[in-house]
């Protein structure tokens, strides 16, 4: 009896088991998170807490390396990165219990305290989403303590002479952490993403709703996809997507509120039934990312249908003392937009809740996000807006405004070269060079293209249904044999010309002509 206590206190786990022990434990932890999450609040899971917590947290050089090196992916690549370095602290708490749990029980404890700590200091925290992290903290310890004592079972060949192997006894149990972990993950992501439903009826009821406007259709000359250039309105499907959600937020149609409170003279509070029951507008509005550099692709057009957020203002009565529509979204962000922009008359602010005849995707606001053309979407695109406070800038500041970028952001005038493609090379003869040029809500007046230094040539500019949108142009050219050098730049209906000063996106957006060298052969 004396030796086989002495056995038990000394006999450790084989590196690898242990290790694999580790992982699947906080593989466990990971999957319960997200499942009770998913089942209570979706801002609760400990891993996407984290998450955010580094988004918020980085600073704006880290945010624009990622957007830079992997533009729309960086999430994607943030997430893998984060389940990496968790499964090799899983391994690391395995190896260092190979004898007894304790140490490996502690430092998932630590994992799992620093889950619960990016779940409250969170900007939505609510006392019932601690329940997800502390599940996961007691799943992923109980996952280590079983799995070790299967581990550290009966030395003999077989456990308690039951035919089974302590292999086999091991093997189940770890087989089983782990289907587990993957079923609680996956439960989880069904449960906090059921939205489908809640869409499938929003788009029928905008079907049938009643429109006080409904958008022009594009002239078939407005866009020449044919040469390279965007179709006038981008498909939902390619819609560029900027935002800080690392989890699409799932708050259904019927569930959605709006609070707008604050500077006015009474406060408001609708429903999504509120917002539908009113006669709705169908506007085509371009809508641009700050960080677009020259030349870049965060931007994209859509038929956006929704309610005139100045009348909503209206109806609260805004304080004339204040400046700044603060707006927060389910999912933690918030930003501030000049009150005097919203509520210009002509401007065309929405409360969205359509994007090209049908509801709006997740990615992009289901079911409700701000639109505000002529402001880049980091102060005036809030998606999943639940809030509205009437209030100031030297007040409230804005989550992008407190990491270096400006309050205000006005859309700069651009015009991007699309063709020809770079790297492509032209046959000598005739050819086009062709592109987009935009200032939303001021504006293109015209666009001129200079080959090798030489004159500027006026482009001819293809229709536009208003100045919120995109304008493409197109050059006629006889190319020459060899290297060339094409710029072009834009002149907005002000008259202002296009700036050659080159700057980066931050703080208030890129400017600089924008320019392709091509070659041209026989």
């Amino acid at each position: 009896m004396v030796g086989q206590r002495v056995e038990r206190a000394t006999a450790r786990l084989s590196r690898p088991v242990a290790a694999m022990i580790g992982v699947l434990a906080v593989w466990a932890a990971l999957g319960v998170g997200h499942l009770v999450a998913g089942l209570l609040s979706a801002a609760s899971s400990p891993f996407l807490a984290v998450g955010d917590a580094v988004v918020r947290l980085s600073p704006q050089s880290v945010t624009e390396f990622a957007k830079n090196t992997f533009g729309t992916s960086d999430k994607l690549v943030l997430l893998s990165a984060m389940f990496v370095v968790i499964t090799l602290v899983g391994a690391l708490a395995g190896l260092l219990s190979r004898a007894r749990p304790n140490t490996g029980a502690w430092l998932i404890a630590a994992l799992g305290g620093l889950g619960a700590l990016a779940v409250y200091t969170s900007p939505m925290f609510a006392d019932l989403d601690l329940v997800a992290p502390a599940a996961a903290m007691l799943a992923g310890i109980g996952a280590l303590r079983w799995l070790h004592h299967l581990g550290l079972a009966a030395r003999s060949p077989e456990v308690a002479g039951s035919g089974v192997s302590r292999r086999a006894v091991l093997v189940g149990g770890s087989a089983a952490v782990g289907l587990g972990a993957l079923a609680s993950a996956g439960v989880g992501a069904l449960v906090g993403r059921d939205v489908q439903a809640s869409r499938a009826e929003v788009t029928a009821q905008l079907a049938r709703a009643t429109y006080a406007e409904r958008a022009a259709q594009a002239p078939a000359a407005a866009a020449f996809p044919q040469l390279g250039t965007p179709t006038y309105l981008t498909a939902n499907s390619d819609f560029y997507r900027i935002d800080t959600a690392l989890r699409i937020p799932t708050l259904s149609a019927a569930d959605w509120r709006l609070r707008v409170h604050g500077m006015v003279e009474r406060e408001v509070t609708l429903s999504f039934a509120d917002l539908i029951g009113r006669p709705l507008v169908e506007r085509p509005i371009t809508l641009t990312c700050v960080s677009n550099p020259v030349g870049g692709d965060l931007i994209s057009t859509a038929n956006f249908i929704g309610v005139p957020l100045r009348d909503i203002l209206l109806e609260a009565g805004v304080d004339p003392a204040a400046d700044q529509l603060f707006s927060r979204s389910t999912e933690g962000f918030y930003t501030g937009t000049p009150t005097s922009v919203v509520m210009e008359p002509q401007r065309g602010a929405l409360l969205a809740i359509g994007m090209n005849g049908e509801a709006l995707p997740p990615e992009h606001g289901f079911p409700v996000r701000m639109v505000v053309p002529g402001l880049y979407g980091y102060v005036s695109a809030t998606k999943w807006v639940v809030e509205m406070e009437v209030t100031r800038f030297d007040q409230a500041h804005a989550y992008w405004t407190d990491r270096g970028w400006s309050e205000k952001g006005p859309i700069k005038l651009e015009s991007p070269i699309d063709v020809p493609i770079k790297g492509q090379g032209l046959k000598a003869g005739d050819t086009v060079i062709a592109g987009v040029a935009w200032q939303q809500h001021v504006g293109v007046e015209g666009v001129e293209v200079q080959i090798d230094e030489g004159e500027w040539h006026q482009a001819k500019l293809a229709g536009a249904i208003s100045d919120d949108t995109w304008v493409q142009w197109s050059y006629p050219w006889t190319a020459d044999k060899g290297d060339h050098v094409i710029r072009c730049r834009a002149t907005s209906k002000t008259g202002d010309v296009q700036t050659e000063d080159e700057a980066p996106p931050a703080p208030d957006g890129a400017t600089g002509w924008h320019w392709r060298t091509v070659t041209v052969f026989d």
